[in-house]
């Protein structure tokens, strides 16, 4: 079975010349359809680094990382539309549009996929809302939400469409431990039933028993 990312020999640098810091340093890595993975290790290790890298968001400089089977090193705007539109990006930061409701954030997400009918989404994204908690705040703006509930609105949009692969920096990091393992209970779920494969960087210890396998990073290295 052919890995949804595969990482070899992956090196990332930050500046240029004389200026250049190594942040990754020969990274490998198979993750499956269905695994979920938890990444520690603590700040500046390279974690976020390694997760922009896989969701296409940074380019790659060296070595080989393939998502679905698509290299990313040297990909198109085109190909790499292609592959960000499988995944489900949930960040610290909620980055929800203050213009529009919790309903029309989550929305977003269902637009980027003509394969999902019109008439579907107002009924899938009241679904996930309500799945993570906020069936009575549907319609409210940003600006009326706490921190936790912008952030269960932001990973709602990043789970309503059913990505292939969801990526995850500090999911639970503005969430109660109820709430948290909420979330964390309906992303392992998309993983084991719709075989979604999950990457996830978290220093909340209370979510690991997610996981299928937990690796460390340190000094930009897979320890």
């Amino acid at each position: 079975m052919e890995p949804t990312i595969a990482i070899e020999n992956l090196n990332h640098a930050f500046g240029q010349g004389n200026l250049s810091k190594p942040v990754l340093s020969n990274i490998n890595l198979n993750i499956y359809s269905g695994e979920i993975i938890i990444l520690t290790g603590p700040p500046g290790s390279g974690k976020t680094t390694l997760l922009s890298l896989i969701g296409g968001l940074r380019s790659v400089q060296e070595g080989n990382l393939k998502i679905f089977g698509q290299e990313m090193r040297g990909a198109n705007k085109k190909q790499l539309t292609q592959i960000r539109n499988q995944i489900g990006f949930i960040f610290q930061h909620h980055n929800l549009l203050k213009c529009l409701t919790a309903y029309s954030n989550v929305r977003m997400s269902l637009k980027l996929h003509p394969e999902i009918a019109t008439s579907e989404h107002r009924q899938r994204a009241v679904a996930i809302l309500e799945a993570v908690g906020l069936a009575d705040r549907v319609d409210y703006y940003p600006e009326k939400l706490s921190g936790g509930q912008k952030q269960r609105v932001a990973i709602a949009r990043a789970l309503v469409a059913q990505p292939k692969l969801v990526l995850a920096d500090e999911p639970t990091a503005s969430l109660d431990s109820k709430t948290g393992r909420d979330v964390v209970d309906i992303i392992q779920r998309l993983a084991k039933e719709e075989g979604c494969t999950v990457l996830l960087v978290t220093h909340d210890t209370r979510i690991l028993d997610i996981a299928d396998r937990i690796l460390n990073m340190e000094d930009g290295r897979l320890l």
